[in-house]
């Protein structure tokens, strides 16, 4: 059985130094760490807060996708919907699945479970058929919205120290694709898509 919340914050807090403060990690001396370990340190560890606060759409009202229906929709089926961000990031694509029911991971049937499989695998390739890239990483966090999203960033050929766990963090820094241009790769994606199954939205 895991730690309690508490045990686990007692432990991690037992191993802090005299400020507070966990040691960096070792990913800091990876050289796709994207900051310089001089002066880096770590945040004071928090006591954890419970019970959690609600994520959006908890309760499934209030829910930011449910409400969007196809309204940002770059491809959809019955079941499913892909989207851009909402703006232009620093990658070359940066799409997001999500069920049209309001539905976590661990609230997919089993049917459900094998499209998105299916459709993983789908939308992969197609970000991967636009050309130029080193990399399609597929992501699931969900802390901040209780509507299931998995999230699709390329990493663009050759820029090696944009590789792995960090590229979000990197993307974040990088200077934004012009809006052209990730609109017609997110459209490209969607027509591959759409020859499959669903349909590419204008």
């Amino acid at each position: 059985m895991p730690d309690t919340p508490e045990e686990f914050y007692a432990r991690a807090l037992a191993a802090t130094d005299a400020d507070g403060r966990l040691p960096v990690p070792p990913q800091s001396e990876w050289d796709i760490f994207p900051f310089e370990l001089d002066g880096l340190r770590s945040r004071r560890l928090e006591p954890p807060v419970l019970p959690e606060p609600p994520r959006g759409g908890e309760d499934g009202t209030g829910c930011s996708r449910c409400t969007k229906g196809d309204a940002d929709a770059v491809w959809s089926d019955e079941r499913w919907v892909l989207t851009g961000w909402g703006e232009p990031l620093g990658l070359p694509v940066a799409a997001v699945l999500s069920p049209r029911a309001h539905l976590d991971l661990g609230d997919l049937d089993d049917e459900l479970a094998g499209e998105m499989g299916q459709l993983v695998v789908r939308i992969e390739r197609a970000i991967w058929a636009l050309g130029h890239l080193g990399r399609v990483h597929v992501n699931k966090w969900g802390d901040g919205g209780a509507h299931l999203h998995l999230v699709f960033l390329a990493r663009p050929a050759g820029l090696l120290q944009l590789r792995g766990s960090n590229l979000a963090l990197w993307e974040e820094m990088l200077p934004r694709v012009p809006a052209e241009i990730a609109e017609a790769d997110l459209r490209s994606v969607a027509e591959t898509l759409s020859s499959w199954r669903g349909r590419a939205h204008a």
